[in-house]
């Protein structure tokens, strides 16, 4: 079975277990799964012997059917009771609603635990789901691989079950090469016992551990250690039943090539781990851990496999030298990114131009934005080279190397391999000015042109990585704290896409969708970073223009009405008390010569003086201080709702106060749309 289909599987079947056994009133102390390659294993404790009786009421008839005038049970009542195997005696009268039926208390005795697990057994396997099926034979049955035996023991006890043609017995299979042995089971206990003994650990943690003992071990005696890799160790936990690491070595001439280019044959092709210094230079060496215990064969098998390899990468990184990166742009053009978008070289040209946009944006120095624009001319050279042929996960990698050695600028090079970060969830940010604008400017650009397009992520579908790629904009623009406009970002991309691409959609649908799927990332990123949720979504309905204020906003929102409750509730009043009059006003306008009582004059004086004080802390970000200075407003609101009818007849007078208590509201929104606060 394919490594990464194992651990899904076992978490499967387990959930389907407790699922049925719960269904069929089954009780159980424990369960618990484990798996191998070859095998998948349920394994529960504590099972009863019997089920649980059952007790359930059937509706029958409306009473006033079932019985006469004289309450004597009529033939409907008569049918429905020798249907149900009771006494008509034993009806009961119960209301549904308005209407009273009679119901029969129909008691299920338990059946034995073998009895009903031959009749649930065979959806342990039947239910699983996994990423790709095989058929085999003559047979319908679709599951990852084929079956080969089937072992069902409750006890002592062999549970008669038949899945694919294969019926199950007693007998398992030792490891396949050291054992081979076709294994008879007395019990459950004996099962583990018995393979054990032959050469297979059937429990992944078990496994695990052994693996990272003998890796570290022999990492120390090669005089150095292995870096932790989780999902490395994952993979080769289930590649093998019986694990046994080994040490091979490499021609130290290789260490000429780029250290990836070593790493990614070792550990993406042959799953290998490769072996560092202490000071974190890569040596000749590698430790593989193999299904047998044949040491020295495998060792020789390795080291030839992975030779090969790296011959091809020392020929590929030979070769690819030869042409200079700015030479390959011709190349880029016979390259599609997307059929409806253009080649890679277009996408280039869109990438320099947002580039150029941002360098303005963030008003960067003269060289940081020569090194960008440059990068941005280079950045997806490299896709045209053998080595990132070969290997994919090098691209960016490879870019960044070859600028180096074909004489561009550190800065160049370092952001062409930047420009791809963050890869993946928790992957480091860009660390350049020049990074970090060609990172936005090529995210930015894919998002746009394929929303301008209809496409979108729907469920689990996402082939563009659209979220990923949005995720990395709000990262790296919140974590250096970027101050920029998504909106106009949005503009000049799709402003790059005119005359040269075929959009299906209008640029303000396109900025409206983006802004929203943008908010969706950033309600998930407050979650985790543990954001009241009625804050976010208040500074959320504020507007995500400016996304790293977003989230500034949502943090004073809460510390406000955490640390200052008593002029928190003062403003939300006001808020609210403006906010429920003037929500369906669209005007803004005020005609001063309208006011006709002081506290509309007075509240209007204090909205111009309480909005100059917010401007400037907007202007400064100073949010916290902005739902400050609002409080001021609290008081002259009150009064004037003491003082002011707003919804009088005369229609000038109403709009002129609506549009009054519009301005108070569209302030304080500024910050948060309090009316989200829950």
């Amino acid at each position: 079975m394919p490594a990464r289909f194992l651990t899904p599987a076992l978490e499967q079947l387990k959930e389907l277990a407790a699922q049925k056994l719960s269904e069929h009133r089954l009780d159980y102390a424990e369960i618990l799964t484990y798996g191998t390659p070859r095998r998948l294993i349920l394994f529960v404790r504590g099972l009863a012997a019997v089920q649980r009786p059952a007790v359930k009421e059937v509706k029958g008839p409306a009473a006033k059917v079932a019985f006469d005038e004289e309450k004597r049970p009529t033939r409907a009542a008569l049918g429905f009771a020798r249907s149900q195997g009771v006494a008509v005696e034993e009806l009961v009268v119960k209301p549904v609603g308005p209407v009273e039926y009679v119901f029969a208390v129909v008691r299920e005795e338990g059946r034995a635990a073998p009895e009903v697990l031959a009749e649930i057994s065979p959806a342990f396997i039947t239910d699983l789901h996994f990423p790709r099926f095989m058929r085999w034979g003559d047979g319908e049955l679709r599951f990852a691989r084929p079956i080969r035996w089937l072992l069902a023991l409750y006890g002592d006890q062999v549970i008669p079950v038949t899945v694919a043609g294969v019926t199950a017995g007693r007998r398992t299979s030792g490891h396949r090469f050291l054992s081979g042995a076709c294994l008879a089971v007395n019990n459950p206990e004996d099962y583990f016992e018995k393979l054990r003994d032959n050469f297979v650990l059937v429990d992944p943690a078990a496994r695990r551990a052994a693996i990272r003992e003998q890796v570290a071990a022999l990492a120390a005696r090669a005089g150095g250690r292995v870096q932790e890799d989780e999902e490395l160790l994952e993979e080769v936990v289930n590649l093998v039943e019986y694990p046994t690491a080994v040490t091979g070595s490499f021609d130290e001439d290789f260490l000429k090539l780029p250290p990836e280019v070593l790493i990614t044959s070792m550990r993406e092709h042959q799953r290998y781990f490769p072996v560092f210094e202490p000071n974190g230079r890569l040596l000749p060496r590698f430790i593989a851990v193999s299904n047998t215990t044949d040491s020295a064969v495998i060792r020789r098998g390795f080291e030839r496999v992975l030779r090969a390899r790296l011959a091809d990468a020392a020929f590929f990184w030979e070769e690819d030298l030869k042409t200079p990166l700015v030479q390959r742009a011709d190349a880029l053009k016979k390259i599609v990114w997307q059929e409806n978008l253009g080649t890679l070289s277009d996408k280039v040209e869109r990438i320099v131009s947002l580039a150029s946009f941002l360098a303005r944006a963030l008003e960067v120095t003269g060289e940081e934005e020569e090194a960008a624009l440059r990068a941005a001319r280079l950045a997806k050279a490299d896709l045209t080279t053998s080595m990132v042929y070969e290997f994919p996960e090098l691209q960016g990698i490879m870019g960044r190397e070859y600028a180096l050695r074909q004489g561009e600028e550190p800065a160049v090079a370092q952001a062409i391999f930047e420009h791809y970060l963050p890869r993946f969830a928790g992957d480091r940010l860009p660390e350049t000015v020049p990074g970090t604008i060609l990172s936005l400017a090529d995210k930015i650009d894919t998002l746009t042109g394929c929303f301008a397009l209809g496409i979108q992520p729907t469920g689990s579908q996402d082939p563009y990585a659209l979220r990923r790629l949005a995720l990395g904009v709000i990262s790296i623009i919140l974590e250096r704290g970027l101050v920029l406009s998504l909106r106009e970002l949005i503009a000049q991309a799709y402003a790059n896409y005119r005359g040269a691409a075929a959009l299906e959609l209008p640029e303000e649908k396109v900025r409206s969708d983006l802004e929203e799927f943008f908010a969706q990332r950033l309600r998930g990123l407050f979650s985790e970073q543990g954001l009241p949720f009625d804050a976010g979504e208040a500074a959320l309905a504020a507007g995500v223009d400016d996304l790293s204020g977003v989230r500034e906003r949502a943090r004073a929102l809460a510390d406000f009405r955490s640390n200052s409750p008593e002029a928190f509730e003062r403003l939300l009043t006001a808020f609210a008390r403006a906010n429920n009059l003037s929500r369906k006003h669209r005007r803004r306008d005020v005609d001063v010569s309208l006011f006709l009582h002081p506290a509309e004059e007075s509240l209007y004086q204090e909205l111009q003086k309480v909005r100059a004080r917010v401007q400037k802390c907007l202007e400064r970000r100073d949010y916290r201080g902005a739902l400050a200075e609002m409080t001021a407003l609290a008081a002259p609101v009150d009064n004037f709702f003491d003082g002011v009818m707003v919804m009088v007849e005369d229609e000038r007078l109403r709009n002129n106060r609506l549009g009054v208590l519009k301005n108070v509201v569209d302030l304080v929104s500024t910050v948060a749309d309090l009316s989200k606060l829950s």
